[in-house]
């Protein structure tokens, strides 16, 4: 492969936490060719949270659906890119559609994984994920392999405007004489999901030790986040900006937060890459498929039962397959109460 590119192309266009996770590869990939263009395309409405990472010329969003749907669009979609005056193409993602929008690029030199059996036609460059022994951010960094990149991840930041964190800044200053807890209840996935009640329990108690309790969701979580409220016992007292944050204004709002609660889920890891104090729920996905939160302020609470069923699948599903949701309710709302109280307290005491 060449010493030198031009104009490069990362293409990883799965969920907002995926995105997220090719941050440390995008960094290094800047120190490699620092004199290079560097686009993102991710999936339709995450392009917000990159806008204004340094690394990045421009960032792209991939409408799944809609005009850019079908494998047909794929390929035209493909044409179009490889039009552009790209000279390197990287795939993060291991989809058909992603192949074919590779392939049909038509870009001497195309890099993505050797799984599955079709990506032998997209890429000219194959490299293995081992899914079985690396984490996600590790899987990400093989990619850079071929172009002399240390699998190793660099230092790297979540870059955002100016005006995301004066934002952030100027709310947090009005409620910011005590503890913020932040709460994210919301899931693509059900099964991913602790019960609401368990949510308003350790809310309530939040409310009790004197907190001020933040609910965080995306579209579409502003149901959850008002019943969750409601079973608290003391819905005025919460601030709920369910539906009411860009993505930028997420990531900045998260960063003020002396301690986050959330499932599995994107915003998890826009708070771990910030190194904001994280409690996070798992489970019906487990750690060696390579997703936990990193840092030394992540902590993972999980049933502490061997369960036989778990997990259930990559990324969980729509129902409990045991139509128990035991990975989830073995975990307490006791469990989490105590975990949120030595998050704080290393919040406070400035570690």
């Amino acid at each position: 492969m060449k010493d030198n590119y031009k104009k490069i192309a990362l293409w990883q266009t799965a969920f907002l936490g995926d995105a997220v996770l090719t941050l440390p590869f995008i960094k290094a990939l800047s120190l490699r060719f620092p004199e290079a263009e560097i686009h993102l395309f991710v999936r339709k409405g995450v392009e917000p949270l990159f806008e204004s990472q340094k690394e990045l010329t421009a960032v792209h969003g991939f409408a799944k659906r809609g005009n850019q749907k079908g494998m047909g669009a794929a390929f035209r979609l493909g044409r179009e890119l490889g039009a552009q005056g790209f000279d390197l193409w990287i795939s993060a993602h291991t989809s058909m559609r992603s192949a074919i929008v590779s392939r049909a690029t038509g870009i001497p030199e195309r890099i993505g994984y050797d799984q599955p059996w079709f990506n032998r036609f997209a890429y000219t460059h194959r490299v293995m994920r081992r899914f079985d022994k690396f984490e996600e951010v590790e899987r990400l960094m093989a990619l850079g392999l071929p172009l002399g990149i240390s699998g190793t991840a660099p230092s790297f930041e979540l870059n955002l405007s100016e005006s995301a964190l004066e934002d952030a800044s100027a709310f947090f200053d009005k409620i910011s004489d005590t503890p913020v807890i932040g709460f994210h209840p919301g899931s693509t996935w059900e099964t991913k999901k602790w019960p609401e009640q368990n949510f308003a329990s350790t809310i309530a108690k939040s409310l009790d030790a004197g907190f001020r309790v933040i609910l965080f969701g995306g579209p579409g979580e502003e149901d959850i986040c008002s019943r969750i409220a409601e079973q608290s016992g003391n819905p005025s007292e919460i601030i709920n900006l369910a539906g009411k944050l860009s993505l930028p204004q997420l990531a900045t709002y998260i960063k003020n937060l002396d301690v986050y609660i959330t499932n599995d889920s994107g915003p998890m890891h826009i708070a771990w890459v910030q190194n904001v104090p994280l409690i996070a729920l798992f489970g019906p996905t487990v750690r060696r498929f390579g997703f936990f939160p990193r840092g030394e302020y992540s902590s993972v609470l999980e049933s502490g039962e061997v369960l036989d069923c778990r997990p259930c699948g990559l990324h969980g599903g729509s129902k409990c397959p045991k139509n128990n949701h035991k990975c989830m309710t073995d975990i307490s709302v006791e469990m989490v109460w105590e975990e949120l109280l030595k998050k704080v307290e290393i919040r406070r005491s400035g570690c």
